[in-house]
């Protein structure tokens, strides 16, 4: 027996039971997709109306990507989809064109592992887990435009993610027009002598080889030696987030190295001022922005130049005011001129902390590089104990003369500004933790505010010790410094970025291809538009080629190196058939997750991946009355904030390329970001620490019970390991859907995470089935409406609940949409729950509003009121504003900051008046007594206070 169902056994015929909902849901879902009711209209294509016209007021809604999972969804998944499909029904129900729909980020690491544990084709695990995927969302009732449904593993799709890969590498990024442009212009002005090449001779006077290596140096996309995890016991380069602290793989506990490997890049950094000042454009939560601009890291400062022997080592420093406390430089363990600086012998009389015990410079580095290549970047970021070993080679400080020792030390990484640094102990707590361990000297450049007694000082004051500086603060002073590295050609003002190129290549199977060729002498040759997409091949074997876990010098072999057919192509590309070699690597997950929500808008078209007219309906920047400078973009973004730097990031770069090219209008793919909160929920532990079955304990005076045995809560994330899963699937059987529905969007605001509660279900279950009966007898079946006319209040309720709710939906408050819909069913309810009928004028608007969240009911409710058509479009209430002017006011009376009474008196009623009835009530005057009060405060509206 259902229990949540308040006693199915002995309910009424025609009540509405979790039995019954699920039959009203699943009429009401196949209605929906037999009747194409959220199909939104395009402008143009195979998607238009066959009226040919669209409506001016638009709406695109979206949802974070998903990857269907083979465990599929437990209560925690929906919840941003539940809330935007709630927003989307909400402005469908006003009028608008609402284009809703959901797709899958389908490529990825997990089938690929489990394709290699099982053999079967990753393609087929997916498709299965997609299909699981959307029968639960389907059974959600989520309005989508299922014609618009995408994959990214479908070669309909990545072929356009491989066009847009080439439409990138064809491009160059123009400093000076601040754009990107097709790098055919970039040749072309070569070729005409417009810009000069780095040598000075003429472009004519260069081999093919040269021109070649000259253009390719600029692309957006370029093939380069760029240092990665490289992993021989799992045969692949790994992610920083794949890698432990102890330098060891997450998966399999194998070794990792530091090693450079040619890989694509893509060139993002030369974005990095726009990625950044386009942020301001953004309706974003201001906490992704922040986000963004720390991981972009821009920062302004100096190179200096630092003359070692024949050598110039060039650090970027953002305190270029603190030279003169420079007392030693560091360089990383991978920086191109580590050789170079390595003595042949130690110096005479050098500290042994210096030296790693080592008998030379070069035995101590060659050591000392082993070690930090097992070391993750974020191990070598966050690593306490500092730790380097001299080159056996010192530096001029060019600001004093002053020989200063070079050291490699792994707290500096090759990815940020030039891989060396200047180290000032004095004012930096790093370099002041190294320079104590290996007795360095330390300088102070900046007086320490009175009364400090710490160690390296990083706060403002004036110069000291620095020379011509002595006495300036800190912004006169890095002015004044730089001017003087300038004039005196030891350095020069710049710009640093933390953000480094994209690297984009991966040593998987299970992604998109390259749609790029390689001939005999290792040139690049891109496909072209007419031999896309280039479709992954047929492999027996998915895995990676490993080695030996210790085999640092071994070099990664993709599971496509097995395609032998596939790789070596005979292709004619404007030269007569030659042989090429295809790329053994694959795109990353990321992407198809850059641009998917273009082919949302297009996702037939077999011509373009998007076409110009319906970009610029959906995305397209808003007149000027909305902005002179509207980004464009989705209208609304929801999702989790683990996305907000890498896939934000990489999607706006796609993206203000392809504007760039003029391949769409809008110059940033989501215009408002919203990131939902998550489900959380109890799990449970025995005293051996083993979780037990969640939905099984009890809870008893506070404690917690499984079976006879006390066990100990703890709050946290929902999953499998923790024994705590609750499946959509399950609420909507126990409950239905839509209760499970109401209750998801009650539990709290949208973007706070709150815990799971399934005993809290059935209060949004009983409040359905109150509003049931308010329209349906529970005995009979039949309607239980009348066309009797509400009264003034009723419509005061009525009207008062219609605004408010308007304005949550608007909003996205739902939770306090939905209580403002249990507070005026409540009122209906008390007023004419006992009669024999409730007014119409009451019911439908209820009904309406309820739509949104609760879409299966009401249409079911909405059609026995006797409506033909869905409501799905409408109408949505409307607030008549005369039932909101009130005709009274209660004023709480505060007596020496204490509410002490109330007193109620017309609405416009004026202070005087509402002074005088303050003062005459019972309570007030028994308290002010003879006297008179010293103050009287009235806040129109809101309260009375009265000082004695």
């Amino acid at each position: 027996m259902n229990q949540a169902s308040e006693g199915a056994d002995a309910a009424p015929q025609h009540r509405y039971t979790a039995e019954l909902a699920g039959q009203i849901e699943q009429r009401w879902q196949d209605y929906w997709s037999d009747h194409g009711t959220y199909h939104a209209p395009n402008p143009v294509g195979p998607l238009a109306d066959e009226s040919g016209e669209v409506p001016s007021d638009k709406l695109f809604v979206q949802d974070m990507f998903p990857y269907p999972s083979g465990a599929g969804l437990h209560v925690g998944h929906p919840l941003g989809f539940i809330a935007t499909d709630v927003f989307a029904r909400y402005h469908r129900m006003i009028g608008r064109n609402v284009l809703h729909t959901m797709g899958f980020d389908a490529f990825g690491l997990p089938a690929e592992q489990y394709a290699v544990q099982t053999g079967q084709h990753p393609r087929k695990t997916t498709e299965e887990n997609m299909e699981t995927y959307l029968r639960q969302i389907r059974r959600l009732g989520l309005g989508h435009d299922e014609r618009r449904r995408i994959s990214t593993i479908d070669p309909d799709y990545y072929k356009w993610t491989q066009w847009i890969f080439l439409q990138i590498y064809n491009s160059w990024y123009d400093e000076k027009a601040g754009k990107a442009r097709p790098i055919v212009e970039l040749e072309t002005e070569y070729a005409q002598d417009k810009r000069p090449t780095p040598d000075g001779r003429n472009w004519c006077e260069l081999t093919r080889a040269e021109q070649l290596k000259i253009i390719d140096s600029h692309r957006l996309v370029y093939l380069s030696e760029a240092p990665v995890n490289w992993c021989p016991g799992l045969g692949t380069v790994l992610s920083n987030e794949e890698v432990t602290s102890e330098g060891r793989s997450e998966r399999g506990n194998f070794p990792v190295f530091r090693r450079n490997l040619r890989q694509w890049m893509m060139r993002i950094t030369a974005y990095a001022d726009r990625l950044v000042d386009d942020l301001d454009l953004l309706d974003w939560p201001e906490k992704v922005k922040s986000m963004q601009r720390n991981w972009i890291g821009r920062s302004h400062g100096a190179r200096v130049s630092f003359e070692a022997g024949e050598q110039k080592i060039e650090v970027f420093t953002t305190r270029p005011d603190t030279l003169f406390g420079a007392t030693y430089l560091v360089v990383a363990p991978e920086h191109p001129l580590v050789d170079e600086l390595t003595a042949a012998t130690w110096p005479e009389g050098v500290d042994a902390r210096w030296t790693g015990d080592a008998a030379t410079p070069a035995e101590a580095i060659a050591a000392y590089r082993a070690a930090a290549a097992r070391k993750s970047e974020l191990d070598r970021q966050e690593n306490k104990e500092k730790t380097g070993v001299f080159t056996g080679s010192y530096a001029v400080n060019p600001a004093d003369g002053k020989d200063i020792p070079v050291f490699v030390a792994d707290y500096v990484l090759m990815g940020y500004g030039t891989g060396a640094i200047m180290a000032v102990p004095g004012q930096d707590t790093r370099d002041w933790e190294f320079a104590e361990k290996f007795g360095l000297e330390i300088i102070r450049t900046v007086q320490p505010t009175e009364g400090f007694d710490g160690k390296a000082f990083t706060g403002d004051g004036p110069a000291i010790n620095s020379g011509f500086l002595d006495g300036m603060g800190v912004d006169e002073a890095k002015k004044t410094m730089i001017g003087w590295l300038e004039e005196n050609g030891h350095g020069r003002g710049t710009v640093q970025y933390k953000l480094r190129d994209w690297l984009f290549s991966r040593q998987r199977y299970w992604g998109e291809p390259f749609p790029v060729v390689y001939d005999e002498d290792g040139q690049v040759h891109p496909l072209p538009d007419s031999m896309l997409p280039v479709e992954l091949p047929e492999v027996a074997d998915y895995s990676p080629v490993t080695f030996d876990p210790e085999d640092r010098d071994s070099t990664p072999s993709s599971p496509l190196a097995r395609a032998t057919d596939w790789v070596e192509v005979e292709l004619d590309l404007g030269q007569g058939k030659k042989t090429y070699r295809r790329d053994i690597n694959t795109m990353p997950n990321w992407a198809g997750s850059c641009w998917y929500q273009l082919r949302y808008l297009d996702p037939t078209n077999p011509d373009v991946f998007v076409a110009p007219e319906n970009e610029s309906y959906w995305v397209g920047p808003r007149p000027a009355e909305h902005g002179v400078d509207d980004p464009g973009g989705t209208d609304l973004y929801v999702g989790g904030v683990e996305h907000a730097v890498l896939h934000l990031l990489y999607s706006r770069f796609w993206h203000k390329v392809l504007f760039d090219l003029g391949h769409v209008s809008s110059k940033e793919p989501y215009r408002k970001l919203f990131n939902q909160g998550y489900v959380q929920a109890y799990a449970y532990t025995d005293a051996r620490g083993v979780y037990v079955q969640a939905d099984q304990v009890e809870e008893r005076d506070g404690k917690f019970f499984f079976g006879d045995e006390e066990v100990k809560q703890e709050y946290g994330k929902m999953g499998k390991s923790l024994k705590n899963v609750v499946t959509p699937d399950q609420m909507s059987t126990d409950y239905g859907a839509d209760t499970f529905r109401f209750y998801e969007m009650s539990m709290g605001p949208l973007d706070v995470s709150r815990p799971w509660a399934t005993k809290d279900v059935v209060g949004a279950q009983r409040f359905l089935q109150r509003l049931w009966r308010l329209v349906v007898n529970e005995e009979t079946g039949e309607l239980r409406v009348s066309t009797v006319d509400a009264t003034d209040d009723d419509r005061k309720q009525l009207h008062k609940a219609i605004a408010g709710v308007r304005e949550d939906y608007a909003e996205m408050r739902f939770n306090t949409a939905g209580a403002k819909l249990i507070e005026l069913n409540n009122y209906v309810t008390k007023t004419y729950g006992g009669t024999e009928a409730t007014p119409r004028e009451l019911v439908e608007p209820l009904v309406l509003m309820l739509a949104p969240l609760a879409p299966h009911l009401a249409e079911e409710l909405w059609k026995r009121l006797g409506h033909a058509d869905s409501l799905v479009h409408g109408p949505f209430p409307v607030v008549d504003e005369k039932y909101l002017v009130e005709d009274s006011v209660e004023y709480p009376i505060q007596v020496n900051g204490k509410v002490r009474s109330r007193v109620t008196v017309p609405a416009d009623a004026g202070k005087d008046a509402v002074q005088a009835a303050a003062l005459a009530d019972e309570k007030v005057a028994a308290l002010v007594g003879d006297g008179t009060p010293r103050k009287v405060i009235v806040v129109p509206g809101r309260l009375v206070n009265i000082v004695l």
